[in-house]
């Protein structure tokens, strides 16, 4: 549906409400042109802020934490 800024703000509640139990977006315009979408929140849980987040408590430590992962070699340090 689209409507132009004036009508939605004489008719704001009523398409609100109209959102909220029908599900059907609402295309605000200003002579003619899009300036926003009124469109009814997503349902289900929200996504994570960051995706590696999911990955949090899944790893595994395989070495002693005073294990390198490097040969001594690869340290000029070392040479």
């Amino acid at each position: 549906m689209d409507i132009s800024v004036t009508e939605f703000r004489a008719h704001c509640l009523a398409l609100i409400r109209k959102v909220e139990s029908g599900g059907e977006a609402v295309l605000i315009t200003r002579h003619g042109k899009p300036v926003a979408r009124l469109t009814p929140p997503c349902v289900g849980p929200a996504p994570d802020p960051h995706p590696w987040e999911s990955l949090r408590g899944s790893g595994v430590l395989r070495a002693e934490p005073e294990d390198s992962m490097l040969e001594a070699q690869a340290f000029d340090a070392l040479r």
